[in-house]
């Protein structure tokens, strides 16, 4: 029998194939995917498509996935995440400081710690809104990105929340060290980003891409470095790194988008030295305004302090 299985596709696949999107959203081949859908064996938001569909950000996809070594097992499974901080807990949402080398949540290819895991070894009930791997998720973090993430545990939360981070009425302030010195100090970054037309894995600026802005103010100048304010408008996969690559000031320690490895190995980073230090949003339930902050990490701190 085969295997329903249904998620929310993600920004990152903003105007991809539909079986583009369903090989990496469940880990078939592009051709297995084809022919699912060619099939009548997906559907997006209730209605059967073919393989050349393109797909939206938000719509809900759906495929019956043949049983067997094809059919991957995403189910959250409760797992202690050994420095996962519990910022602030109430009856709609969780904000949790993520360490860095977990993801958001489990995800085809990742085998490691996530956060969803490690809240429901805690205990935390989650909203059962979303696809099932990633219910209660509105907003996530890069798995080598540290910081502030809110997770939603009523369904009044997770529907008002994605509204929210949608219409872009959040504020994320993060700050990266990046190489060089930009010029401006303060300005903003704003270029469409796609997935790399060469390499599935990473985002580049491209013509057809999605709007992206990111607003940045300089923090302090080092001989090799800057400490920068980051604020995001839009939040698209690796946003920071990509835009930061773009204006030839990439994130230290972040080898994928063009940072100096050297620069890393003397400050002792064996990640990009990015942290989501503020997380502003009106709260679901009260409608007041709620803000919440995060020190940097031992390791980021240690960078700082050798510069």
């Amino acid at each position: 029998m085969p295997e329903q299985r249904t998620m929310l596709v993600p920004d990152g696949l903003e105007g991809e194939r539909v079986d583009a999107a369903i090989a990496r959203l469940f880990g078939l081949s592009r051709t297995k995917a084809a022919d699912l859908a060619a099939a009548g064996e997906v559907s997006v938001n209730a209605s059967s498509v073919g393989k050349s569909h393109r797909v939206t950000a938000g719509d809900l996809l759906e495929v019956a996935i043949p049983s067997g070594p094809t059919s991957p097992s995403l189910e959250v499974v409760a797992e202690p995440v050994p420095g996962m901080r519990v910022v602030h807990d109430d009856e709609d949402v969780v904000v949790v400081d993520k360490p860095v080398g977990v993801a958001a949540h489990p995800s085809v290819g990742w085998r490691g710690p996530n956060v969803l895991a490690g809240l429901k070894a805690a205990g935390y009930r989650i909203s059962t809104s979303g696809a099932s791997e990633r219910q209660g998720i509105v907003s996530r973090l890069d798995v080598g990105t540290s910081g502030l993430m809110v997770v939603c545990k009523s369904e009044r939360g997770y529907s008002v929340l994605k509204r929210a981070f949608k219409e872009r009425r959040v504020e994320k302030t993060y700050h990266t060290l990046v190489q060089g010195l930009p010029d401006p100090l303060t300005g903003t970054v704003d270029a469409p980003i796609g997935r790399h037309p060469g390499h599935d894995y990473k985002f580049a600026v491209m013509d057809s891409g999605k709007p992206a802005v990111t607003h940045y103010e300089l923090l302090e100048a080092f001989r090799h470095a800057s400490l920068l304010d980051i604020r995001l408008e839009t939040g698209r996969t690796h946003q920071i790194r990509v835009h930061m690559a773009a204006v030839r000031h990439p994130c230290v320690g972040d080898p994928l988008y063009g940072a100096d490895p050297s620069l890393a190995r003397r400050l002792g980073l064996e990640r990009q030295w990015l942290h989501a230090v503020g997380l502003g949003f009106e709260h679901p339930g009260s409608g007041q305004w709620v803000t919440f902050e995060s020190g940097y990490p031992r390791d980021l701190q240690d960078a700082l302090d050798r510069l």
